[in-house]
């Protein structure tokens, strides 16, 4: 059995929560044989991976976002190619409609291999963005307006041209691009179509064009209506929807998954691995609180440098270690250092990416300062370790700190996300009574065994896999998965087509 993983932007480049389980879930199925579909943003990530790929990985294809061999109507045919009217109504419903004929855009580009520098730069669409435009947004500059408009469809474009992997189940980490891929290649090749969300994609992608400044005005909801579209169309071509819990499941049903297909699955982790760490000196007497993160803007490692700062001020044996990669967005993690420095704080630690098992152990209690989560890893690893964790009201942490039906108890403390003044108030709580640190600890101990072992996710996901394969006639393998002699040369990896 194959399973083609198709994930944006993160495994295997970039280290994280959402590629840990990606990481861990093909460790878990030796006897399948998996390829990755990876969504990034450009080339020049291109075979750059922060994972060793396991041996039953035996290709990785490559899809450029922003792709700069991209060759935008540099020639006079690109002004010639007409649409059929079928065809144009449906491109028409992607641009404006609100029911969106997937199935021809499909054809158009894999059937008809629809060259995106034609369509973008030629009549059709110029028909089409004079529609819109008319109807919505006739107060701003046409030729602005139509250069944002090609810029919007031109990473939709890039993945439709995509030439998928042929695969008994497509298992998409989002919906978005990921979902459009495996929607498309569920369509050509006929293989069950999985979506597993992490966090709700298309909430993430909304509070991230509300925020950013290189979207401006009525452009904003341009970009989120597309994303909503893109994310419908994955959920009504999937098989099967999973989310982590259930608020994310209501937030699915919100944004039009048919309940039928949604289940709960939550996270797992394995709670030996920290089993026999090194723990603190019984002479250190510093309080240490860990952050293991990617020092990025959505971890909010500002407002955790403020909070520390106020902190600090109240308990002077606070130290706190920011643990992870700071190379996903050097510009932002450049704007944390100077933080620190501005602010001529002591006792705040830039590791690096690090193995967990070398800190954890140390640390007297984990921190969480997101402005947006699904259901974080690192709470559930520090609450193997037995280590509380203060964590901001987003995504699943209330229920993993205070439970979901289990009377274990609060096993750390919550705070409101971008409020330096109670991140700070919890780091002095926590700081100032030792038996309350290990009455939490142990609270989320129990918590993790009870529902979130790696053992419990793995058997989750073995019955969704074999539901699958059996509604598509495909036989389950018992035997770990060896790759064709061929393969054992190393890995494949390509790009898109152009």
């Amino acid at each position: 059995m194959k399973v083609c993983l198709i994930a944006e932007g993160c495994y295997p480049y970039v280290v994280g929560g959402v590629s840990s389980w990606v990481h861990s879930l093909i460790g878990q199925f030796p006897n399948l044989e998996f390829a990755v579909t990876a969504i990034i943003a450009g080339r020049e990530q291109s075979g750059k991976f922060a994972y060793k790929l396991p041996p039953n990985v035996t290709e990785v294809r490559e899809i450029y976002l922003n792709d700069c061999e991209w060759q935008g109507g540099r020639t006079r045919a690109s002004f010639r190619h007409r649409l059929s009217r079928t065809e144009f109504e449906a491109m028409r419903s992607l641009v404006i409609g609100d029911s969106v004929d997937w199935e021809t855009i499909f054809r158009l580009f894999q059937e008809k291999q629809l060259s995106l520098n034609r369509f973008l730069m030629g009549p059709d669409f110029l028909k089409i963005a004079e529609e819109v435009y008319e109807l919505r947004y006739g107060s701003i500059v046409f030729s602005d307006f139509l250069w944002t408009l090609r810029s919007i469809y031109l990473p939709l474009g890039f993945a439709l041209q995509h030439d998928p992997v042929k695969a008994d189940l497509y298992h998409c980490v989002a919906t978005g691009y990921s979902g459009i891929v495996g929607s498309l290649a569920s369509w050509k090749y006929g293989g069950a179509l999985l979506i597993s969300e992490h966090g709700i994609y298309t909430r993430e992608r909304e509070e991230e064009i509300i925020k950013a400044k290189w979207v401006t005005g009525v452009y904003k909801d341009f970009w989120i209506e597309q994303f909503r579209k893109m994310s419908l169309c994955a959920y009504q071509r999937a098989d099967l929807v999973t989310s982590l819990f259930e608020d994310a499941r209501s937030l699915q049903l919100d944004l039009g998954c048919p309940r039928e297909k949604t289940r709960v699955t939550p996270n797992g982790v394995d709670i030996t691995r920290f089993a026999h760490v090194p723990g603190k000196e019984p002479d250190d007497p510093m309080i240490h609180i860990g952050a293991a993160i990617r020092v990025t803007p959505i971890k909010d490692v500002k407002t955790l440098i403020n909070a520390f700062y106020y902190a600090k001020q109240r308990d002077a044996r606070l130290k706190l270690w920011i643990m992870g990669p700071w190379e996903e967005d050097r510009e932002y993690a450049q704007e944390c250092f100077e933080l620190v420095e501005s602010l001529h704080v002591q006792d705040i630690v830039f590791t690096g990416r690090i193995r967990m098992e070398e800190y954890i152990g140390r640390m007297d209690a984990l921190i969480l300062t997101s402005i947006s989560e699904g259901q974080p890893l690192v709470i559930l690893e520090g609450f193997s370790a037995k280590k509380p964790c203060i964590a901001t009201n987003v995504g699943n942490c209330r229920g993993l700190i205070y439970g979901e039906g289990d009377d274990f108890g609060p096993a750390g403390i919550l705070t409101p996300p971008m409020n330096i003044e109670k991140i700070a108030d919890a780091m002095v709580a926590i700081a100032a009574d030792g038996d309350a640190r290990a009455r939490m600890g142990e609270a989320g101990y129990r918590r993790v065994c009870s529902r979130y072992r790696v053992e419990q996710m793995r058997s989750t996901y073995r019955a969704i896999y074999q539901e699958l394969a059996q509604a598509k006639h495909v036989p389950w393998p018992e035997d770990s998965y060896r790759p064709h002699p061929e393969q054992e040369g190393g890995k494949s990896h390509g790009g898109n087509r152009n």
